[in-house]
C-alpha cells in the first residue's frame, strides 16, 4: 500500500498540522500619548477604555497646592496626576495602543520629553472653560513635529463652544483635526484615539512615499 502523506499528522516543511494550535503574529504596538491641562479629563480618558487596571499616580491635593493647582470650580477633583497615567486597548488581532497620559501642571513639564519619546501621536484634551490650558500642550507637539489631535471633553454632555470656535480659539491649522468626545465613556473615547490613530498613520505613509 503506497504512503498518503496527508495521514501523517507531523509538520513536514511548511505544512500546517491538521488540528494543531497554529501560531499567529503579535499585535503591533502603537504609544500614544493623552495630554493636556490640569483637571480636563486625562486620567478619566485613559481609565474609561483601558483594558487593564490602569497605572495611576495621583495624589491628594493639599493647601500647598492652592493657586498652583486650581480645577475646574464646577468639579469635585480633590487630586492630581504627579508624574503619568498608563493603560492599554486592543484594536484588533494586529494593533495594540498604549496610552500614556501626561501631568498637567507646567511644574511636571521636564517629564514630557521621556513620556513622548516613541510615540506615534497624541490626544490633547481640552476643556472650553478653561481652553488657555491646554496651550503648552499644543506648542509642545507643534515643535516636536507629532501628529495630534485635539479633543474637547464634552463635561456631563455640554459642549461650551462650536468645534469651529475651538479652532478659532487655539489658532490651530485646519489640518489638524478637532472631534468632540466624553472621558467617561468608552466607546467615545475610541472613536477620539481612532482619529488619532488614523492622523498618525497618514503622517507614515506621507512619509514613507517621500
Amino acid at each position: 500500500m503506497d504512503f498518503d502523506p496527508s495521514l501523517d499528522r507531523r509538520v513536514v516543511g511548511t505544512a500546517r498540522v491538521p488540528g494543531a494550535p497554529q501560531k499567529t503574529a503579535s499585535p503591533v504596538p502603537v504609544k500614544i500619548i493623552v495630554a493636556g491641562g490640569f483637571g480636563v479629563g486625562k486620567t478619566t480618558t485613559v481609565g474609561a477604555i483601558s483594558e487593564i487596571s490602569p497605572l495611576t499616580t495621583e495624589a491628594e491635593m493639599t493647601m500647598e497646592s492652592v493657586g498652583v493647582d486650581n480645577p475646574n470650580e464646577s468639579t469635585a477633583k480633590a487630586t492630581t496626576t504627579v508624574a503619568m497615567d498608563f493603560g492599554c486597548v486592543t484594536i484588533d488581532q494586529t494593533l495594540k495602543l498604549y496610552l500614556f497620559g501626561t501631568p498637567g501642571q507646567t511644574r511636571f513639564s521636564f517629564m514630557w520629553d521621556d513620556l513622548v519619546r516613541g510615540a506615534l501621536g497624541a490626544l490633547v484634551v481640552v476643556d472650553t472653560s478653561r481652553i488657555d490650558d491646554c496651550f503648552p500642550a499644543i506648542d509642545y507637539f507643534e515643535r516636536a513635529g507629532l501628529p495630534f489631535v485635539v479633543g474637547v471633553n464634552t463635561f456631563n454632555g455640554q459642549l461650551g463652544y462650536s468645534l469651529d470656535e475651538v479652532r478659532w480659539a487655539l489658532a490651530i491649522r485646519d489640518e489638524v483635526p478637532i472631534v468632540q468626545y466624553d472621558a467617561r465613556f468608552r466607546g467615545s473615547v475610541r472613536d477620539a484615539l481612532l482619529v488619532v490613530l488614523d492622523r498618525a498613520l497618514d503622517k507614515a505613509m506621507r512619509m514613507r512615499s517621500s
